[in-house]
């Protein structure tokens, strides 16, 4: 099989998001509501609402982007898809791959909207705002980049936490040392360097508390083997059993997400189309930058369902 469901990360959220799914599919609509219960909180009045700055708290936007990936596949499983039979593996960007294993089976959808809100608030909680900071660097490559991260620390933490492909790298840490690695990296011809307006310094080292967070949280719940492989943020390559995933899990709040080496990887291993499950157009954007024999193939509105299953057969 040469398909992937990729899921999308935080920054992919929009007021709106999954309102025109809900308004069409009772499928999609009882996803919406059991994450509103599990998490007691009306959080699809918020993706549906606003307002925006509601909507991109770390706590709301990580369990809400899954919710908007969770009701598509909801809609796709009630006309017939099987993830087992059609898909060879999915991957998830960052919090995207707690998506990736809801819809492999790993975890319920409830468990997995509880892990999510607990990641969120562990993440925003590990730093103090404003201490920590992240910047994009577009137009050098990944040695340049750690080179320079690792002459900006001198001791302080700076580190590449997400290679998204097409010389778009995110570096992440201590703000003085984020803000010094940004300069450097345009004295070393970048084509950008930019400070992102994020509220905390993620997959860095200083995400230590939330890390330890996770593993109490992910030893709390039931994890089965997933339906296909996943695709590891950390590793970039493919993981079936529950212990390693639940690790790789925990590893990645202060670890790299190697996002370009696992389209690359599925590229290798005979993926030629990518569907990327949920809000936004991110994924399939950064796969035609790293990839251009992938076909990338967004799912996110009834049209788009209904398009994505005439593929899917």
């Amino acid at each position: 099989m040469g398909i992937a469901f990729t899921f999308p990360g935080q920054g992919s959220q929009a007021v709106g998001m999954g309102r025109e799914l809900a308004e069409a599919f009772g499928e999609a609509r009882d996803v919406f509501e059991e994450v509103d219960e599990e998490l007691n909180q009306r959080l699809s009045r918020i993706m549906w609402e606003g307002p925006e700055d509601e909507l991109t708290l770390t706590a709301n936007a990580q369990p809400a982007l899954m919710a908007v990936s969770m009701a598509a596949l909801g809609v796709m499983a009630k006309g017939g898809l099987s993830i087992r039979d059609k898909v060879a593996y999915v991957a998830g960007h960052s919090l995207g791959e707690y998506s990736a294993l809801c819809a492999a089976g790993t975890f319920s959808l409830a468990d997995t909207a509880r892990l999510l809100r607990i990641r969120g608030n562990a993440m925003q909680a590990a730093v103090p705002v404003g201490e920590g900071a992240m910047a994009a660097i577009i137009g050098l490559e990944p040695s340049d980049v750690e080179a320079i991260c690792a002459k900006a620390g001198r001791g302080s933490v700076c580190q590449i936490a997400n290679d998204n492909g097409g010389g778009q790298l995110v570096i992440s840490g201590a703000r003085p040392a984020v803000e010094e690695a940004a300069r450097l990296a345009g004295e070393k011809g970048a084509k950008r360097a930019i400070m992102l307006p994020v509220s905390a310094p993620f997959h860095s080292a200083l995400m230590a508390p939330a890390a330890e967070r996770m593993r109490e949280a992910l030893a709390e719940v039931k994890a089965n083997p997933p339906a296909v492989p996943v695709v590891a943020n950390v590793s970039a390559t493919p993981l079936s059993d529950p212990e390693e995933i639940a690790a790789s899990l925990v590893e990645q709040v202060t670890a790299r997400v190697r996002w370009r080496e696992t389209v690359d990887w599925l590229g290798e291993n005979g993926v030629d189309t990518l569907f990327e499950i949920g809000s936004g157009k991110v994924l399939s954007g950064l796969a035609r930058r790293i990839n251009r024999e992938i076909k990338p193939v967004t799912v996110n509105t009834p049209a788009d369902v209904e398009a994505a299953m005439k593929v899917l057969g």
